[in-house]
């Protein structure tokens, strides 16, 4: 597994990140976002979904009570939120494997609770949160097509 950590000293240090993850997610990307209650993830998925060019970003909210949100951008961006999921076979019964195994980029939220469900060949973005508006980045590439997304600072 090939990994980087960022630091994130800000919540525009967040944002400028997710532009540029979202800048390079490329068709059939899935992102694995992790971290406690308002680590951030929602933010994170908010600027990764500027990056990939959705008009309006302000429609991006946290699925939590939907399960998944669409939004329509470079890519077509399949949001979800795992986090009140009873088990990993309840987000596979939402028919997930359709946008896991499809032209779009997955954007999965709590989804250190459905890790069964995910391809072999991932982005795991853990947030952890380590002041007031402080965070870090460990961005984990679980495969080859994910490990060019490693260097955003290129």
């Amino acid at each position: 597994m090939h990994e980087n950590t960022i630091n994130l000293p800000d919540l525009e240090a967040t944002r400028r990140l997710g532009i540029a993850l979202g800048r390079r997610l490329f068709p059939g990307a899935v992102v694995a976002l992790i971290g406690q209650l308002g680590a951030g993830k929602t933010h994170l998925s908010r600027a990764i979904a500027e990056g990939l060019e959705v008009p309006d970003t302000r429609v991006v909210t946290s699925p939590t009570f939907v399960l998944m949100q669409h939004y329509h951008g470079r890519l077509p961006i399949y949001h979800f939120d795992a986090y009140r999921l009873p088990t990993s076979q309840a987000f596979a019964d939402l028919g997930v494997n359709e946008q896991l195994d499809g032209d779009g980029v997955c954007l999965i939220e709590w989804a250190d609770r459905v890790t069964d469900n995910l391809p072999a060949d991932h982005l795991r973005l853990t947030l952890e949160v380590v002041g007031p508006i402080q965070r870090r980045a460990l961005l984990q590439a679980t495969g080859p097509r994910h490990a060019v997304l490693l260097n955003l600072d290129e």
